[in-house]
């Protein structure tokens, strides 16, 4: 209930009406099967940092894989969105790759969203934070805080978030769930997320039970998104109600979601590396497809730009074509 709360704080006439302007015109351009586009995002993702403490098998960061370039979101950057977007975004993910407690001024940049009263969250593997961080991130005004938690085991744990140490993360949510009762908070809403594989999904009643004894608000079971699918992969859950893929008669492994000509996410939202350049949506991890850089043009520009339009069309017209569609996980996430 706290986080439905939070996010009605944040309603305001200006942004209904671009929601609804958002909806109208993707609805549209489904009918007629061209980009009709009005309105701009009510929710983006920004990315505090490209550089990781872990190094997870099925993460670009944590692998080093990156063809971009590595750096910390700077300030000028992180206003200059904020600035350029105006008043009808309401939500702002500060995750996109990296863990964003890296970035030493990630809790000032939060502090800047929530001055305009934007709903702010951001995922994090747990290890910075102390019992000072603690404080700091209650003072800053985060919204939600989700912590990766992948096992209820030092063993399982550290078999997908390796060089990870599960006692850290344990302690972060203590630090965070402690500090809130002593500051008399309530936020951040702190969501522990466990990504399911087959190596912990044994662990499944175990994670409910550590949540309930934290004190954590949520729990988040999610799936694993995996590159190499087609033939099975060792992290896959036996359980397919926890994998986003199904094994078909063949015995090659597909996505369960529909891959329909449409997806809300080009019309309502986007996603800013740290260096301000623009791209479609989270799977485009290594920003092959980007849309503009707001150290060339205004955001405005490139939302409305001929490169962004056509990027809409090949959606409308056909989205298995387009590489980061091809793993989305629309609909994979099971709140418990």
């Amino acid at each position: 209930m706290n986080r439905q709360i939070n996010i009605l704080n944040t309603i305001t006439f200006g942004r209904i009406w671009n929601f609804f302007l958002l909806n109208v015109s993707f609805y549209l351009s489904r009918i007629v099967k061209r980009p009709i586009h009005w309105g701009s995002p009510i929710a983006i993702s920004i990315e505090p940092t490209t550089a990781c403490n872990l190094k997870c098998p099925q993460c670009p960061s944590g692998l080093r894989q990156f063809t971009r370039p590595t750096g910390n979101l700077k300030p000028e950057v992180n206003t200059q969105i904020l600035n350029q977007l105006g008043k009808q975004l309401q939500y702002i993910n500060y995750y996109f790759q990296g863990e964003p407690f890296i970035n030493p001024q990630f809790l000032d940049f939060v502090k800047q969203a929530r001055q305009k009263n934007i709903y702010v969250l951001t995922s994090t593997n747990a290890h910075f934070i102390d019992v000072k961080i603690a404080k700091n991130i209650i003072t800053s005004g985060l919204n939600e805080l989700i912590v990766s938690i992948d096992g209820t085991t030092q063993q399982t744990y550290s078999n997908y978030r390796v060089e990870g140490s599960l006692s850290k993360v344990l302690e972060g949510v203590k630090n965070i769930v402690n500090t809130k009762k002593k500051l008399n908070s309530n936020t951040p809403i702190v969501t522990l997320q466990f990504l399911v594989t087959k190596q912990n999904e044994h662990q499944i009643d175990d994670v409910k039970a550590l949540q309930k004894s934290l004190g954590a608000d949520r729990l988040n079971l999610k799936t694993i998104q995996v590159y190499d699918y087609k033939k099975g992969n060792p992290l896959l859950p036996s359980n397919e109600r926890y994998s986003r893929y199904k094994k078909d008669k063949s015995g090659e492994y597909s996505l369960k979601n529909k891959m329909s000509n449409h997806c809300w996410r080009m019309w309502s939202t986007c996603v800013f590396t740290w260096d301000g350049k623009i791209v479609p949506c989270c799977f485009d991890k290594d920003a092959q497809h980007q849309m503009g850089n707001l150290k060339i043009n205004d955001f405005k520009s490139i939302w409305k730009s001929d490169v962004y339009q056509k990027f809409r069309q090949n959606i409308l017209k056909n989205r298995k074509e387009i590489d980061i569609c091809s793993n989305c996980s629309e609909g994979s996430k099971i709140w418990i």
